[in-house]
């Protein structure tokens, strides 16, 4: 009986960890969207951090499975089936909001709601849009936004069976994608390269199991409490202040200051769970993330107080200035490069096992064969260039433009993967990356009204399945058996997922109205791809050759970093920083950022590894404190009707 327990100690996979992983990712697409359109609360799925997935993995992991070792310890999830419930959580916060739900229903209808003759959308881009995926219909189109009469939330099924059974084509290729890239340099990145996977480390802690105890050695640590506490108490007055105005709040407001002749704004904010988050980064990438976010702020000022101007239509996402813009595309495809040619030599392998000339390769461990691995990337790239090129952008383009949006992917869920920057978002778009190289008049109406489609999943890209797919890879790294089943349940998870969100929306907007729900994602988010588009046929430019000069300019400092980083141990500044640190976002939470890298080094320096590992669990508290706090006022709000309670943004 011994061994039988130890077995199933040690197995991965499990029919009941996969039963309750499923019914937990449909309870995250119903619950965030629910959030999103009528609670307003604290985002949950916006970003890498998942914080939706962490709340829910506190709540297994210690009171439910508390109660249930009490009970019985058969009853109680093990170590393995706690990791793998969060997987597919984890994976399926990439769906709902920012990830591809809020996203995908509000842009392939906004052209139609939001045509006036002011802005000549119908003229310009109704034409152009494909028939077979957006919703045919005017009054099916107007009650998404506003609701159906009587406030019945009957939805016109016909209207979108088929455009989402379209889109489902497309974004099961792109998934596929995402799977087998992670598949193939899971190995190179986790045992050649030793990444850190920093938002890996809370679920892997939390998982935990003590033999013979009710809870893991995580929940019993007195540090660990202490900063679940800070962050908690701060979270409960700032919810508290909600209800009872009287009540002091300590939320960590944005504080803005001019600088440089008031041509720019320096913010100061305090975000609790990225202080924990970059507390566990190497303190080169920390301190390379903020200098080049204030660097790049300062030479924003600087050219602004001179008059150099570089005005480029390149969008509302990426960065602030089309100068960084470029800089930061081609900082990414170096890193994208440098890190293939890092790889070449397990690559090679790769290869070659998929080609079954080379058996000294192995991948029995692996989540997919290297040889299924390599047909479904093949297979579904094919796919996708074809969907593309369907939607009416030419074939060439559709080709750039792919490519560019797969580096951006790659090299982001890079970025996730050594940083741990939960708010990681790239500096531009594939679409705004090939209209600017290459020229709006070579893509046409019909291709810049198509590239408009593409906004859905490659444009406001806070979250991905990519990222979230390496770290889960990262997460369930240990035993082997069964591993391979683990793909299926991160599969069975996106489509459980995607299914409840879609169902919810299309609810909730044909009930309240959608533009009632949320003002972002059914306002300036539905509208900013065709406002891009609109802007770029009446005003068709040729290729920007002071876009690819920048581009240049940002690959060659990149690789100039790289390059000193290899030759000098001592050298300060890691490229990681440079890809990321002008963002817009990280404008927000620089000062965070600057804090984790000061504590961290006083830290390592005056007590040494020591004192660093007793105050780590304070950090990963900090974490979990706020996650926590967000997850337990969403509940409170859903039961007492309040609306607009925002614990937490970033």
């Amino acid at each position: 009986m011994k061994a039988h327990d130890e077995r199933y100690l040690e197995q991965p996979w499990t029919w009941r960890a996969h039963a309750i992983g499923l019914a937990l990712s449909a309870f995250i697409g119903f619950a965030t969207i629910y959030n999103l359109m009528v609670i307003h609360g604290s985002y949950t799925a916006i970003d890498f951090s998942a914080a939706a997935a962490a709340f829910l993995l506190f709540l297994c992991a210690l009171p439910v499975n508390g109660v249930a070792a009490r009970l019985s310890p058969r009853l109680a999830l093990t170590a393995a089936e706690l990791r793998l419930v969060y997987v597919m959580m984890l994976v399926a916060c990439a769906i709902p909001t920012m990830g591809l739900t809020a996203q995908l229903m509000p842009i392939i209808t906004s052209a139609h709601y939001f045509a006036t003759p002011e802005n000549s959308w119908a003229e310009t881009v109704q034409p152009h849009l494909p028939r077979w995926l957006v919703p045919q219909g005017a009054k099916a189109i107007r009650d998404f936004y506003e609701g159906s009469p009587g406030g019945s939330g009957a939805v016109p099924w016909g209207a979108w069976m088929r455009p989402l059974l379209m889109w489902s084509v497309f974004l099961a290729a792109l998934y596929a994608t995402s799977i087998a890239v992670m598949v193939i340099v899971r190995r190179q990145w986790m045992d050649h390269e030793r990444l850190v996977y920093p938002l890996a480390q809370l679920p892997i802690e939390m998982s935990q199991r003590t033999p013979g105890r009710a809870v893991g050695p995580f929940f019993t640590n007195t540090a660990m409490w202490a900063g679940f506490v800070v962050a908690a108490l701060n979270g409960a007055l700032t919810g508290l202040h909600h209800y009872f105005p009287t009540v002091p709040s300590l939320r960590p407001e944005l504080v803005s200051i001019p600088i440089l002749r008031n041509t720019e704004w320096l913010r100061f904010r305090l975000s609790l769970p990225m202080l924990g988050f970059f507390f566990l980064v190497h303190l080169d990438v920390a301190f390379s993330v903020w200098f080049f976010n204030l660097f790049s702020l300062a030479v924003r000022g600087v050219l602004r107080i001179y008059s150099v101007h570089v005005v480029e239509n390149l969008g509302i996402y990426g960065a602030r200035s089309p100068i960084f813009a470029h800089l930061g595309m081609g900082a990414m495809v170096v890193l994208v490069l440098a890190g293939l040619w890092t790889g070449r030599h397990h690559l090679r392998g790769v290869f070659l096992r998929a080609l079954r000339r080379d058996a000294g390769v192995d991948d029995a461990t692996e989540a997919m064969s290297y040889r299924a691995a390599a047909v479904v990337l093949c297979v579904s790239i094919s796919v996708m260039v074809v969907w593309l090129r369907a939607t009416g952008i030419p074939l060439w383009v559709t080709v750039l433009f792919l490519l560019a949006a797969l580096i951006l992917f790659y090299g982001l869920t890079r970025v996730v993967a050594e940083s741990g920057m939960a708010e990681a978002v790239a500096s531009t778009t594939g679409s705004s990356f090939v209209v600017s190289g290459f020229g709006a008049g070579a893509l046409g109406p019909p291709g810049l009204a198509a590239l408009s489609l593409t906004y859905v999943w490659s444009a406001d890209i806070r979250t991905f399945a990519m990222a979230s797919v390496a770290n889960g890879l990262k997460i369930v790294d240990g035993p082997t058996g069964r591993r391979r089943r683990i793909l299926w349940s991160m599969v069975g998870a996106i489509v459980a997922c995607f299914v409840a969100s879609a169902v919810t929306m299309l609810y909730l907007s044909y009930r309240y109205g959608g533009i009632n729900g949320n003002s972002w994602f059914f306002g300036g988010g539905a509208r900013a791809p065709y406002d891009y588009a609109v802007s770029k046929i009446l005003n068709p430019e040729g290729p920007n050759v002071a876009g690819w000069i920048f581009k240049g300019i940002g690959a060659g400092a990149m690789g100039l970093l790289m390059l000193l980083r290899t030759r000098f141990l001592w050298f300060p500044f890691h490229p990681i920083g440079f890809a990321i640190g002008p963002i817009w976002i990280m404008d927000h939470i620089w000062v965070t950022v600057f804090l984790a890298w000061a504590l961290k080094l006083s830290i390592l320096r005056w007590g040494g590894v020591r004192l660093y590992g007793a105050a780590r669990p304070f950090f990963l508290g900090l974490i979990l404190g706020q996650f926590t706090c967000n997850g337990s006022w969403l509940i409170v709000d859903a039961i007492t009707g309040a609306k607009g309670n925002l614990i937490f943004w970033i």
